[in-house]
């Protein structure tokens, strides 16, 4: 403490402003968030992003990997059963652990069944038992997402959002480079040398991402319950119906009236770019000729800790001059790294390309997530936290998700450029929903710069 007062003397005012604000990472509620975010982000690129590499490598053709990307669909139609997490009570383990924490344990329990069900068949021979398996992993990442975003919306008030949603991105980060990287590491370790596509070395590498997802499970065991909003308990089944399914979106609509209809525009096309994009990135690679380690070091490591950066970067940009510019500012930044991927796709195998590419658009990726986070926790009511975040972060994927399911038709069709620009074109309606939100005063953010 005395050391800090020694070094407050010595530096500038206006610096000693922004190191105030970096110490916000150090609290304890964003510490806790670093573990559940590497929880939340492990299965992603299990069932998408590293699942399209393995599949590629096995001979799968890139029309039938794109229409596979709408296992993601899942995560897009959570809101259908986040009533359900919001008020059921698991039997036993609520009583145990609380509300959030038993929804979380039993999420991450359909996710440990389903990666092991995965490490345990090869696409190349099975193909529809890997989808049954992702699709069970999917449906628990997102049960999982639904319990955690309202734990982290309970679990500190709006000043804090965008630094809690920071010090997510940084585990869920984290958990991307053990879900990329470590994947193609840990496959490319247990490869005999023979030249070709072995099942076993993928298989190996899953069945050790079912096991990491121990960190999860871990954590909310140790984890204290956030402080429970108490909800009026329905008098008979008809008003518990609309309480659960009802309410907590008529209540949105409620508060922004016609304005609604924009917020939810803005939300469903956002991360349009990003999305698209990322489904035929692993492809990409393997087309472009690209090792499993140069895309684990460039891709997975490297470009996920440009992420980080980002996303720290982000937070504080978001705290100092609020959400709306940020989120301006993300979405220019996610067109302009699309059209960089179009310039290196014409470049042939170009290590040192790829690297400055990957840190472009990881960068902005991060600046851009931190900011979105913030805005969809900034609309929720705190009383339907868990049900009404997940209709905003579901509207976010159900659009892009679909969209990205013909992108395998359209690179067989018109080739890596003519995607990668078209990626970018498309986030082009971003940029007037958020003038028009900024424009008309829709949502009202007080930053920390006012």
């Amino acid at each position: 403490m005395v050391a800090w007062h020694c070094f407050a003397f010595a530096v500038p005012k206006a610096i000693r402003s922004w190191l105030s604000d970096f110490r916000v990472y150090l609290e304890w509620p964003c510490l806790r968030m670093l573990f559940l975010g590497f929880s939340a982000g492990l299965p992603l690129l299990l069932i998408l992003g590293t699942l399209s590499f393995w599949l590629r490598e096995a001979g799968i053709d890139r029309s039938t990997i794109g229409y596979l990307t709408w296992v993601g669909l899942i995560y897009a139609f959570k809101w259908m059963w986040a009533p359900l997490v919001d008020r059921l009570q698991i039997p036993l383990l609520t009583k145990l652990l609380g509300r959030r924490r038993s929804w979380l344990l039993f999420a991450q329990a359909l996710i440990i069944i389903g990666l092991v069900g995965m490490s345990s068949v090869d696409p190349k021979q099975a193909l529809n038992a890997v989808v049954w398996c992702a699709l069970l992993v999917a449906f628990g990442s997102a049960t999982q997402d639904i319990a955690l975003d309202a734990f982290r919306i309970e679990s500190a008030n709006s000043d804090h959002q965008a630094a809690l949603a920071a010090t997510y991105q940084t585990g869920y980060r984290l958990a991307l480079i053990w879900a990329g990287a470590g994947v193609l590491w840990l496959a490319a370790r247990a490869e005999t040398g023979s030249g070709s596509y072995e099942a076993s070395a993928w298989q190996f590498a899953y069945l050790c991402m079912a096991a990491s997802i121990g960190v999860g499970v871990l954590t909310t065991l140790l984890s204290k319950e956030p402080i429970r909003v108490e909800l009026p308990k329905a008098r008979n089944a008809k008003a518990w119906i609309h309480q659960t399914l009802i309410e907590p979106f008529a209540e949105f609509i409620q508060r922004y009236r016609w304005h609604a209809v924009l917020i939810l525009s803005l939300i469903a096309v956002y991360r349009i770019s990003d999305v698209v994009m990322g489904i035929m990135a692993n492809p990409f690679y393997v087309d472009m000729g690209y090792t499993k380690d140069e895309v684990a070091a460039v891709s997975k490591v490297f470009g996920v800790i440009m992420t980080l950066v980002g996303a720290f970067i982000g937070g504080v940009l978001t705290l100092r001059f609020g959400v709306l510019r940020i989120l301006f500012l993300g979405a220019i930044l996610s067109a302009v790294s699309n059209v960089l991927f179009a310039w290196l796709a014409t470049q042939g195998h170009d290590l040192h390309g790829l690297i400055w590419v990957i840190s472009a658009d990881n960068l902005s990726s991060g600046i851009a997530s931190a900011a979105f986070i913030a805005f969809l926790s900034a609309l929720t009511n705190i009383r339907y936290s868990a049900t009404q975040y997940a209709l905003f972060s579901s509207m976010m994927l159900l659009l892009p998700k679909w969209l990205a399911g013909f992108s395998g038709v359209f690179v067989d069709s018109f080739g890596y450029p003519a995607f990668f620009y078209g990626t970018a074109i498309i986030g082009a309606p971003v940029l007037l929903l958020i003038w028009a939100t900024i424009h008309f005063k829709v949502v009202q953010i007080k930053s920390a710069a006012d």
